[in-house]
């Protein structure tokens, strides 16, 4: 059995009910413990989203949207154009209905863990501000042992979902678009997200607010323009993704078939892939937002996975269903970039293409931060710089890997960060719910 045999053996493991159940168990035990706040509290926050924060000389590194946009940009990335097509591909249409389940429980979840994060997170000797759930699972459940174990996940989970999938991603675009060679595209990779990371959280703040809403309305964009195109189709997109959810997806052309058991396994594991709900990532970055709130950061941070997976993810699975490409065949960013050819040609491939290379980028100097500040958890303020160089070279490595083995790899690093984490969230939902009754009888005062 060779390695990559090994890691597809131990993703599967790792994949497994219990861990699918966890994870959708914790999101929906927090959206009934807080009366649905995903839900109730929608309209809220994206108002707060969108509207000054009043606290700009609060403790915190950067603003209330740069930790939101940071956030985004960690997970607004390959996921997105290659996790939905991988997702219907061995799960079949079905799968982002699962998604969408995910991605529902996943806001309360996200809320959660942006309120810990701010809660629980504490000013380090250089005056940047540190917090995640290594700091509220060893200082809110008193388990620093568990705390740490997160930090050691965190920062090898960076090499993965971080770096080699998204330089991975990028590198087959552009191979197969304009045949460029993974090697070229990976030097190059390395060296633009070594020009950001080097420069820290403030600097990674000021291009994320910016990288962010430009690159997500643009690729949103373009997707209506096809599904505009292809209107017809639509309502037969809908009706493919209700009706495998439930039941199995026949083979079809170059689609091999699966069962509801793949739809959900592969519509759980690629949405979590996509919005981080659950694996403790986004709190990370939403714990240096200069805020005295740690509610109304929590509503920002909620409103990342509706913006991730229920507005873009969905966008790429109604192109990907509607133009009939989910039957070619394809798999990952090929699909993808194959149903907005058909949808749009000429112009459909091109933004795919740029889209996988600016997401997978703004990816790339989220969780480079992310894996930092886990690994600083652990060996102190000196590790911050080694860390920054060893994941670029991760990231220069990891785009002329094999597809399947980066996957996998990522997959597995994700499920062994999230279950530190889930344990925190449960252990400590109390906080969480008295601070939200708090905030929420006196929004005047909080939000």
């Amino acid at each position: 059995m060779n390695l990559s045999e090994i890691m597809a053996a131990l993703n599967s493991f790792v994949w497994g009910p219990v861990m699918l159940a966890f994870l959708v168990g914790t999101g929906a035990f927090l959206s009934f413990r807080l009366g649905f706040i995903q839900f109730v509290q929608l309209p809220r926050a994206l108002r707060l989203v969108f509207s000054r924060a009043p606290e700009e000389q609060a403790d915190g590194d950067i603003t209330p949207f740069q930790a939101l946009t940071t956030a985004l940009a960690a997970t607004i990335g390959t996921g997105n154009i290659a996790g939905v097509a991988t997702a219907i591909h061995l799960g079949g249409p079905g799968a982002i209905f699962w998604m969408w389940v995910c991605a529902l429980f996943g806001m309360a979840t996200k809320y959660a863990e942006a309120v810990l994060a701010v809660e629980y997170r504490q000013l380090l000797p250089d005056g940047s501000m540190q917090g995640g759930p290594m700091r509220y699972i060893a200082e809110g459940l008193g388990l620093k042992w568990l705390g740490w174990l997160f930090a050691l996940f965190g920062s090898i989970a960076a090499f993965g979902i971080g770096s080699m999938v998204q330089s991975n991603s990028v590198a087959v675009a552009l191979e197969q678009t304009w045949g460029v060679s993974p090697v070229g595209t990976g030097v190059v990779l390395a060296a633009l997200t070594g020009i950001v990371i080097i420069g820290g959280i403030r600097r990674i703040g000021k291009v994320t607010e910016k990288l962010v809403p430009f690159m997500g309305i643009a690729y949103v964009l373009g997707a209506l323009v096809i599904l505009v195109l292809n209107a017809e189709r639509v309502p037969e997109a809908f009706a493919l993704i209700f009706s495998h959810a439930f039941n199995p997806a026949a083979a079809s052309g170059g689609f091999a078939g699966a069962a509801v058991s793949a739809a959900i396994r592969f519509g759980v594991a690629r949405g979590v892939f996509s919005n981080e709900a659950g694996l403790g990532s986004a709190p990370i970055a939403h714990a240096a937002a200069r805020t005295k709130s740690p509610v109304r950061q929590g509503l920002i941070a909620m409103t990342g996975v509706f913006f991730d997976t229920i507005i873009v993810c969905s966008m790429t699975a109604l192109v990907i269903l509607s133009t009939g490409a989910w039957t070619s065949g394809e798999t990952s960013s090929a699909l993808t970039y194959q149903a907005f050819e058909m949808g749009l040609p000429g112009p459909g491939g091109l933004i795919v293409t740029v889209g996988i290379a600016i997401f997978a980028y703004s990816t790339m100097i989220g969780w480079a931060y992310y894996g930092e500040e886990c690994i600083e958890y652990i060996f102190g303020l000196g590790a911050r710089m080694p860390y920054r160089y060893v994941f670029c070279l991760v990231v220069a490595l990891g785009a002329f890997q094999k597809v399947g083995f980066v996957w996998d790899f990522s997959d597995t690093t994700n499920g062994a960060m999230a279950i530190p984490n889930l344990i925190g969230l449960i252990g400590l939902s109390g906080v969480v719910v008295r601070a939200t009754r708090q905030a929420l009888k006196n929004p005047e005062e909080y939000l």
